[in-house]
């Protein structure tokens, strides 16, 4: 295998290429931590319009992916994640009410 050498094995440019779901999860985890980084990079003030233009769209790319991935993970018989959805905790760990808005 590649990582077995020492060499990154690369997310499959497509979805449906990928036959394993502990995979799927790890490449869906993956563009995760992408898209969190670069929320994070699009909030520094200092960056220009066009730059924060640009990283708009690279997001809304890795957000599009994930879905596909999703999907994936839905036909290989893992969680449906679109429903289960990222929860907003508070400091004692309870959800917070009304927070299903924006995803």
């Amino acid at each position: 295998m590649a990582e077995a050498r020492g060499e990154k094995e690369r997310r499959p440019f497509i979805a449906t290429d990928c036959d394993d779901l502990p995979k799927a999860e790890k490449w869906r985890r993956q563009i995760i931590g992408e898209i969190s980084r670069k929320v994070a990079q699009i909030q520094n003030a200092g960056l220009g319009e066009f730059r924060i233009r640009d990283m708009n769209d690279e997001i809304n790319k890795l957000l599009r992916e994930k879905g596909h991935w999703e999907v994936r993970i839905r036909e290989l018989g893992g969680p449906d994640y679109s429903r289960v959805g990222p929860r907003m905790l508070d400091q004692e760990g309870k959800e917070v009410p009304g927070n299903r808005g924006y995803k």
